[in-house]
């Protein structure tokens, strides 16, 4: 039941995050529990989660940054492809040429 609530939870949380934070928590979640998994075969299951959250979790910012494809002209600050306006400098973003 405590599964099906926090699948749901994260689900919903997903929808309306950018893509660095999405990375980011699935990466976090990933990371716990496969650390826990991994910790509990050593009797360290909480050590391996938190270990595996941390890694994990900088893992998907890491993938999430990499993720972004557009940037305000004016600016110069990237987001990714789900913005249309630069929320600072109110400038319509541009595709990054790669």
């Amino acid at each position: 039941m405590h599964n099906k609530i926090f699948v749901v939870f994260l689900a919903l949380f997903l929808v309306g995050c950018t893509t660095t934070q999405k990375s980011t928590t699935v990466g976090t979640v990933g990371g716990a529990v496969l650390g826990g998994v991994i910790g509990h075969q050593s009797n360290h299951g909480t050590e391996g989660a938190a270990i595996g959250a941390a890694v994990g979790g900088l893992g998907g910012y890491a993938v999430g940054e990499k993720m972004k494809k557009k940037f305000c002209p004016v600016g110069g600050e990237q987001y990714d492809e789900s913005v249309k306006y630069c929320p600072v400098h109110g400038a319509e973003l541009q595709y990054i040429q790669k």
